[in-house]
C-alpha cells in the first residue's frame, strides 16, 4: 500500500483518545492570552520564547514548566477554554471519544477551588464535538494524605468522574505509596488508571496491577524487559496508553525508529497510541499516529487493531463500545 495512503487512513479512522493531560494541551498562544486576561506576568517575553523552552532533557524538566504553564488557569472560563480548544483538536484527527487527565493539586496548591477546575472541564466537555469523560488524577510526587485530602473535595463532584489515575514524577514514588486512596476510588466504583513503566522500572507496572488493582496502564513501554510481566499483560489484556512522540521527547527512546510500539504489539498487547500532553511534546493524535507509522514498518492491518484497540481499552458500556467498534470496521471495509 502506497504510503500516502497508509498515512490518509491513520488520519481519517475513527479512535479514541485515553492518555492526554488536558493541562499539557495549552498551546503557548492560549497560555499568553489567558495571561494577559488574568493579569498575570510570564517569565517569557513572547509566544516564541515560550516555545522554544520546551527543550525537555527529561520527565522533570518538563514537568518545571508544565506546572508553570498551568498558572494562568485562574477562572472557570479558563479551564473552558483550555479544554474547548483540545476537544476542537482532538475531533479535526476524528477522535470520537476521549478520556481526559486533569490534575486538582497542580491548582487547588494555588488557591483554585476544586469547583472552579471541574466545572470548566466538565461543561466544555458537555458542549464539546466528541463524547469525553474525565479521570482525576493524583500527583505522585506529593503525599498519599495530600491525594487523600482530594479525593474528598471531589466527592461532590463524583458523578462528573469515570476515573482516578496517577501521575507526575514517577522515579523514587512507586504505585504502592498510594494504595490506601486506590483502595477507597475502587470502593467508589471508580475506574483505576496508573502511569507505570515509563521511567520507572517494569516492577512499578506489577505493582501497580497487584496493589492499586488498575485496569488500564499508562506508557508501560519498558514491560518488554520482563517477559513474565509481558506474558501477564498480553494474557489479561491489560491495556497500554502508549505515548509515542512523548516517549521520544523525554528520551525513553532514543528515535521514533528505536520505539518498540510494533514489539508490543508482535508480543500480542492491547497498545494504544496516545498523545499525552500535546502542545508540549510536538504533536496531538494524527501527529503521534503519523510518527509511528513513518518511522515503523506499520501496517493497514496494524492500523485497525490500533483503532480498535483504543475502545477496547476505552470506560464505555459495552453497547457503546460495541458501536464503535463496528464504526472502525466499517470505516476499514470501504477503504
Amino acid at each position: 500500500m502506497p504510503n500516502d495512503q497508509l498515512r490518509a487512513i491513520v488520519q481519517q479512522m475513527p479512535k479514541a483518545e485515553l492518555h492526554i493531560h488536558i493541562e499539557g494541551s495549552l498551546e503557548p498562544e492560549l497560555i499568553f492570552a489567558l495571561a494577559q486576561r488574568n493579569g498575570i506576568s510570564l517569565a517569557y517575553p513572547s509566544v516564541d520564547a515560550l516555545r522554544a523552552a520546551y527543550a525537555f532533557t527529561d520527565l522533570q524538566s518538563f514537568l518545571d514548566i508544565y506546572y508553570a504553564g498551568a498558572s494562568v488557569l485562574i477562572k472557570e472560563q479558563d479551564f473552558y477554554d483550555m479544554t474547548a480548544a483540545y476537544l476542537a483538536r482532538a475531533a479535526a484527527d476524528n477522535v470520537v471519544h476521549a478520556e481526559i487527565f486533569f490534575d486538582p493539586q497542580t491548582h487547588t496548591e494555588r488557591g483554585i477551588a476544586f469547583e472552579t477546575m471541574i466545572n470548566g472541564i466538565w461543561r466544555a466537555c458537555q458542549d464539546g464535538p466528541i463524547s469525553a469523560g474525565l479521570i482525576m488524577c493524583f500527583l505522585r510526587h506529593l503525599s498519599e494524605e495530600e491525594a487523600l485530602a482530594t479525593l474528598e473535595d471531589a466527592l461532590p463532584f463524583r458523578d462528573k468522574l469515570i476515573g482516578v489515575g496517577l501521575d507526575s514524577s514517577e522515579q523514587g514514588h512507586p504505585p504502592e505509596k498510594f494504595a490506601r486512596v486506590f483502595a477507597r476510588c475502587r470502593q467508589l466504583g471508580l475506574h483505576l488508571v496508573a502511569h507505570a513503566g515509563e521511567e520507572g522500572p517494569p516492577a512499578y507496572i506489577s505493582t501497580a496491577l497487584d496493589v492499586l488493582q488498575v485496569e488500564r496502564i499508562d506508557h508501560g513501554v519498558r514491560c518488554l524487559e520482563d517477559a513474565a510481566l509481558t506474558s501477564r499483560l498480553a494474557r489479561e489484556q491489560v491495556a497500554l496508553t502508549v505515548c509515542p512522540l512523548s516517549n521520544v521527547k523525554l528520551r525513553v527512546f532514543g528515535d521514533m525508529g528505536s520505539h518498540n510500539l510494533l514489539d508490543l504489539l508482535d508480543a500480542g498487547l492491547l497498545a494504544t497510541v496516545n498523545s499525552d500532553d500535546p502542545a508540549y511534546f510536538g504533536g496531538y493524535m494524527n501527529d503521534n499516529f503519523l510518527a509511528v507509522f513513518d518511522a515503523l514498518p506499520l501496517s493497514r492491518v496494524h492500523a485497525q487493531r490500533l483503532a480498535r484497540n483504543s475502545f477496547l481499552a476505552a470506560f464505555l458500556d459495552p453497547v457503546q463500545k460495541q458501536g464503535y467498534l463496528d464504526e472502525v470496521d466499517r470505516f476499514f471495509a470501504t477503504i
